[in-house]
């Protein structure tokens, strides 16, 4: 019968658990090599949890799983189940995509992938024709006497004790020492450990029970195949699961070892000749792929790193360290969302990872794909959007379109540079950033105080490609009008042909003085011709400015700079807004 407190947590799953295929979730609390004894298992807990059911985990494994749930949910359930001690204390949630053909309950197909045809329990087992594409289940060990099982645990090397201790304690049975000595307390979390799997509680495991008790730990990483891998070219040996990855390719500094199956897991072993100077380089390159979110924690010693980054559904870890003229090392990336079986198989492969003699040859891989948005086959991370701006003060505030930092993670003035958002108008389509840190700009806008003639000459400068030139560019026009098409007073019409680039950038005069800052084209039914575009005036810049306590510049009136003086005032003036995601 199922306890009160089960049917509570069945209250508060309900509404949520109805989530099926790639959007479901599942808590993984035990994993076997026999599909008799997994079905076994699925059925006690069966009678004591909701929701149970039995997947194959491929390798000859099977996994008894609680779900389909939503992420939090899921949550919950671990949290919850946990606590009161009705699973393992190792179990993990885990996702739709690792999952194969359902063996229990009998019959269910409830991922549409399959049935792994097995005989019914207490039914004597018999070949059957539709499951020859089924792997064989391997053969269960045999039981033992109580006096045998003392006899084979005679024979538990010092390690193998202490695993057994560990195991127990994840499974929350046992929290003293791990000193492989077998005492009342290792004796007594046996115990319990056995009362809880079904066994008879002797405090003793037998062979077969210390292979269940075991298989419990190892679930996380049976589930993606966990083996040593040997790679004599980069001259790494490791623990990787190889049930979710393989070689693909080398790409110095990369091994790359790309998904082979639905869950999207990566890794990247590191390995070329250098020095701490190569080392730093790496750390300085690694932070700008797209395998490295921007968000996570980062360390750099005088020999080694650590980066991790988690963002865009994705976490990813990576380590590398210099030793003897060689930088090696690797990066997990893992799916969001799976983290209690990334930190296991995390840990395995941190404490597998052994150099060899051999080292990957820099010159290699010269044929390669090519592409500026590349590094070694990989991508390399790119904003949002990107858009322009100019400095209006000597500590590096900037104006820039309101456009341009709408839904960012983070904010960048020439890609290295974080800026914080001060005050945005987005009637007027203007925003103000301060720099996280002072900067010292070249130049700084001048804002013009006296209306400009019709037809006179201006110029936009902005990254009309977004940074692809690194460089601002400057587009020239003429002054169409000094309001806007429906006779607004903030805004000048130019006739000038701008990119989505050039957006947020400083307008200026034939003088140097800045008359407004482009707007993105306006959204409307009506298609205007390619050479108009819109820009807020100075006095909206100004109006905006005073309201953010900040002030700029006013121009002096001047006569007209040589094109050379006015790109030297542009460049030193103009940014690149990039918004990051």
């Amino acid at each position: 019968m199922r306890s009160l407190f089960t049917s509570l947590v069945l209250v508060f799953v309900f509404v949520g658990r109805a989530v099926w295929a790639q959007d479901a979730v599942w808590v993984q609390v035990e994993a076997h090599p026999s599909l008799r004894v997994a079905q076994q298992r699925a059925q006690i807990y069966t009678g004591v949890l909701a929701d149970v059911n039995g997947f194959s985990l491929g390798g000859n494994w099977y996994g008894v799983m609680l779900g389909p749930y939503t992420r939090d949910d899921a949550e919950r359930v671990l949290q919850v189940y946990r606590a009161n001690q009705q699973i393992p204390a190792d179990s993990f949630i885990s996702l739709s995509a690792s999952l194969g053909q359902q063996f229990w309950p009998v019959g269910a197909n409830v991922l549409n992938r399959g049935v792994v045809t097995a005989p019914l329990l207490g039914t004597p087992a018999t070949p059957d024709s539709t499951a020859a594409s089924q792997p064989a289940p391997q053969a269960e060990l045999p039981d033992e006497t109580r006096a045998q099982a003392r006899q084979s645990e005679r024979a538990l090397s010092a390690d193998e004790r202490k695993d057994l201790q560990i195991a127990l304690r994840a499974s929350g049975f046992y929290n003293a020492a791990i000193d492989g000595a077998f005492g009342p307390g290792t004796r007594g979390s046996m115990r319990d450990w056995q009362i809880s799997n079904g066994f008879e509680d002797t405090g003793i495991l037998t062979t077969r029970q210390r292979q269940v008790l075991m298989d419990q730990y190892n679930a996380p990483l049976i589930s993606v195949g966990m083996a040593r891998v040997h790679d004599p070219q980069a001259g790494i040996e490791m623990q990787m699961p190889v049930g979710a990855v393989g070689f693909a390719r080398y790409e110095p500094p990369f091994a790359h070892y790309d998904a082979t199956g639905d869950l999207g897991i990566r890794v990247l072993l590191i390995s070329q000749p250098g020095d701490q100077a190569t080392l730093f380089g790496l750390y300085d390159i690694m932070q700008t792929l797209e395998i490295v979110p921007l968000e996570g924690p980062r360390e750099r010693g005088k020999d080694s790193f650590t980066l991790e980054g988690r963002g865009n559904g994705i976490v990813s870890f990576t380590q590398a360290r210099l030793e003897g003229g060689q930088v090696k090392g690797f990066t997990l990336i893992w799916p969001q969302g799976d983290e209690d079986r990334r930190t296991r198989v995390l840990s395995e492969m941190q404490t597998s990872f052994t150099r060899l003699d051999a080292v990957l040859d820099p010159a290699a891989g010269a044929d390669a794909e090519q592409s500026i948005d590349l590094i070694s086959g990989l991508n390399i991370r790119k904003p949002r959007l990107s858009r322009s701006g100019f400095f209006i003060d000597s500590k590096g505030m900037v104006i820039t379109a309101a456009e341009a930092v709408q839904g960012c993670t983070r904010i960048t003035l020439n890609h290295d540079d974080i800026a914080e958002l001060v005050t945005v108008d987005t009637a007027l389509g203007v925003a103000l950033l301060r720099p996280a840190n002072a900067l010292a700009p070249m130049s700084v806008a001048q804002l013009r105080e006296t209306d400009l003639r019709l037809q006179s000459d201006v110029a936009v400068s902005g990254y009309s490609y977004e940074g692809v030139l690194g460089a601002p560019t400057l587009t020239f026009g003429k002054l169409a009008d000094v309001k806007g098409l429906n006779g607004e007073a903030e805004l000048t019409r130019l006739a000038l042909a701008a990119l989505p680039g050039d957006v947020g950038g400083p307008v200026f005069d034939t003088g140097g003085g800045v008359v407004g800052m482009l707007l993105p084209a306006a959204s409307s039914s009506q298609k205007l011709p390619g050479d108009v575009s819109f820009a807020a005036d100075a006095a909206a810049i100004r109006s905006l400015l005073d309201g953010a306590g900040s002030s700029a510049s006013s121009s002096a009136e001047t006569g007209a700079l040589a094109p050379n003086d006015l790109t030297r005032i542009a460049t030193g003036m103009t940014v690149l807004v990039s918004c990051w995601d």
